[in-house]
């Protein structure tokens, strides 16, 4: 456990310093050691947002809300996904 704890405080530093591809690193190291700690799936899924991987966001995201159907944050960034993908599909549309 404290391996992971390290981890994730090293995932959420990138986070900080806007280093996200770092940070999803982290964070899925993290998954490696604990799958049912819920907060680096969507730690990672705002990583995942940021650098514009909108399907692997949404893919967090609804890991989290198979389990735990009532996360905000999961909720919130599965939406912003979602808008992501609409958004680079109508610009592939335009193309």
């Amino acid at each position: 456990m404290e391996k992971f704890k390290r981890l994730k405080n090293e995932g959420n530093d990138f986070v900080k310093m806007g280093e996200y591809e770092e940070a999803v690193n982290k964070y899925s190291e993290c998954m490696k050691l604990n799958t049912e700690e819920y907060t680096v799936y969507t730690n990672r899924a705002l990583c995942y947002l940021k650098l514009y991987k909108y399907e692997e966001a949404k893919q967090d995201c609804d890991h989290v809300l198979q389990i735990e159907d009532s996360n905000i944050k999961a909720f919130y960034r599965r939406a912003l996904a979602y808008k992501g993908l609409q958004v680079r599909k109508k610009n592939m549309a335009g193309i």
